[in-house]
């Protein structure tokens, strides 16, 4: 296969190596198993044009993109609805996304998969047209990133503390939003501390991400915490993986949902994929089956078959 790969020096792990020596291995490591490659080493804040770039070459069968949740929501979001397949070097600090393809978590084993990967389908999820890969957020989510935004951290750990004391925060002064939600034939309306619509649903006994990234429904999960000690243990269960059995949340899927927030929107904004976005009065959200090409590694592939 012929691959464009595109790392982002600025994002996650990456920033923490010598991008020189580790492009070098990235192609003595394709170029063995038969494969070519072209490296473009970017700054963070020209990593869509990049993406866009390697993208629009014609010679490309597979767009390898390296960097953190954002580098690859952005990657994701370029490749959906196009033969060219995206494969993830995972320097996030979750990889949340990557985890649910079976791509191993440390860059030399991620390098090591592509070699003999293979190609498959999976599904994406988009928010008013806008793409996303993992998860739409409101609430909670929301405003845990909006606290981390102000603290300063330089590494990946110092990103998890950060993320800790923003949750404790957030679970002192919890938001309350008002929202309807339409799920098929069926509305709800309450009032909710969060609502996060995944792309597929989770999966049980790990960190938050989908078992099958190819199970065509969105992932509904409605808080119905009210107290500290209840959104301290949703928020453990979330963790866990055990968001099913939680006396806490309301779990629901579908096709497509309708989220109308009939709170003052200007006090709230969202997550997609882990960046903050505006919060629209009303959001439409839907799973589009199939729809980017993945590489993976071949074990997971012919899982995914079996």
């Amino acid at each position: 296969m012929r691959f464009a790969a595109v790392l982002n020096r600025d994002g996650g792990t990456l920033r923490t190596i010598d991008m020189d020596a580790f492009s070098d291995r990235l192609r003595q490591t394709l170029e063995a198993a038969g494969h070519s490659v072209e490296i473009d080493i970017v700054a963070g804040r020209d990593i869509a044009t990049a993406l866009e770039k390697a993208i629009a070459r014609r010679n490309v069968d597979v767009v390898l993109a390296g960097g953190g949740d954002g580098t690859i929501s952005t990657a994701a979001s370029l490749l959906m609805n196009k033969k060219k397949a995206l494969a993830i070097l995972p320097a996030g600090t979750m990889n949340l996304f990557a985890r649910g393809l079976g791509i191993p978590q440390t860059l030399e084993a991620a390098l090591q998969s592509f070699a003999d990967g293979e190609v498959i389908a999976v599904d994406m999820a988009t928010a008013n047209g806008r793409p996303f890969v993992h998860q739409f957020s409101v609430g909670m989510h929301a405003r845990m990133v909006q606290l981390r935004a102000t603290m300063d951290f330089g590494s990946r750990l110092g990103k998890m503390q950060a993320s800790v004391r923003a949750a404790w925060a957030t679970i002192k002064n919890p938001p309350a939003l008002k929202v309807s939600l339409s799920v098929g034939k069926t509305e709800i309306v309450t009032r909710t501390t969060g609502i996060g619509i995944t792309n597929n649903l989770f999966g049980e006994g790990h960190l938050p991400y989908a078992d099958n990234p190819a199970g065509g429904v969105l992932g509904i999960y409605v808080s119905v915490a009210r107290r500290r000690h209840h959104l301290a243990k949703l928020l453990l269960d979330m963790l866990r993986g055990r968001l099913r059995q939680s006396a806490h949340v309301e779990v629901h899927q579908a096709g497509k949902v309708v989220l109308k927030i009939h709170s003052p929107t200007r006090k709230f904004r969202a997550v997609m994929d882990g960046e903050l976005i505006r919060l629209e009065r009303e959001t439409t959200i839907e799973i589009h089956p199939g729809a980017l090409n993945v590489l993976v590694p071949s074990r997971n592939a012919q899982a995914k078959a079996a």
